[in-house]
């Protein structure tokens, strides 16, 4: 199966599809039966957008297939992105997916591991580094640790330590790092970031209904920032079940 866009011809293999992300004709390859983005990223990328600086460098820890830096390059006027993803599938379909929307001048996707980001790319040399990483530390009953869900969802093959550590020593001084994850593990996250002289300046809580406890959390933190944190207004989904809240077409750009 082929996917066409401005000239550039794609193979799908087996299982893939071609997803419409409906913002600038931005299309996205992915495989249901292994993992395919969830609303978390494309909310990370609403949070993020309007506060990355024209001419930014960012790079995406864990970029799956991409969505975060395709979504990102459509939403601000960074200067380049680099992605980097641990498997190599995805890896291939971030790529594939780059060259179909003709971004390759745009975002380079690498292949490689979390923990040794900081020797993959020079220390101190982006902006702005962005992650959507697993959010579960309870690996116990798990049988196919290799699964790409599995990997995607659980801390198997880095933690979060691990994250913020390189996400630490990407950035310059001043730079912003951005992360989505759950909010039963806020003070984990706020003690590591201290750790890694991370400070949280802005956060937003996600919740899938406005009787429901938030389920997703937003952080901005900056590199040796001064200690100020503004909670911003709750992000509601759903009005009801199916029914989104203005506000969320409004990041989906529907």
């Amino acid at each position: 199966m082929e996917a066409s866009l401005s000239s550039m011809t794609i193979n799908l293999k087996d299982n893939e599809r071609l997803d419409d992300l409906q913002r600038n004709n931005l299309k996205i390859i992915q495989n249901p039966e292994k993992f395919c983005f969830g609303m978390d990223a494309v909310l990370l990328t609403g949070f993020a957008a309007d506060y990355i600086r024209r001419g930014s460098r960012v790079i995406d820890l864990g970029t799956g297939t991409g969505i975060i830096p395709i979504l990102l390059s459509a939403k601000c006027e960074a200067s380049h992105y680099s992605a980097l993803e641990i498997q190599e599938e995805s890896a291939d379909m971030a790529r594939r997916s780059v060259l179909l929307n003709n971004l390759q001048d745009k975002i380079e996707i690498v292949t490689g591991d979390i923990k040794e980001a900081g020797e993959l790319f020079c220390p101190a040399s982006f902006e702005v580094v962005t992650s959507n990483p697993p959010y579960m530390i309870d690996n116990h009953g798990l049988k196919n640790l290799d699964e790409p869900k599995t990997i995607a969802r659980h801390e198997v093959l880095c933690s979060l330590e691990d994250v913020i550590r390189e996400a630490s020593r990407l950035l310059k001084s001043s730079g912003h790092f951005y992360m989505v994850h759950r909010p039963f593990r806020l003070s984990e996250i706020f003690v590591i970031m201290n750790k890694y002289h991370l400070e949280p300046k802005r956060m937003q809580l996600i919740y899938p209904f406005a009787d429901k406890e938030p389920n997703m959390v937003l952080i901005d933190a900056a590199k040796g920032g001064k200690p100020r944190l503004t909670v911003e207004k709750p992000l509601v989904i759903y009005k009801e079940p199916g029914v989104y809240m203005d506000e969320i077409y409004d990041i989906y750009g529907y």
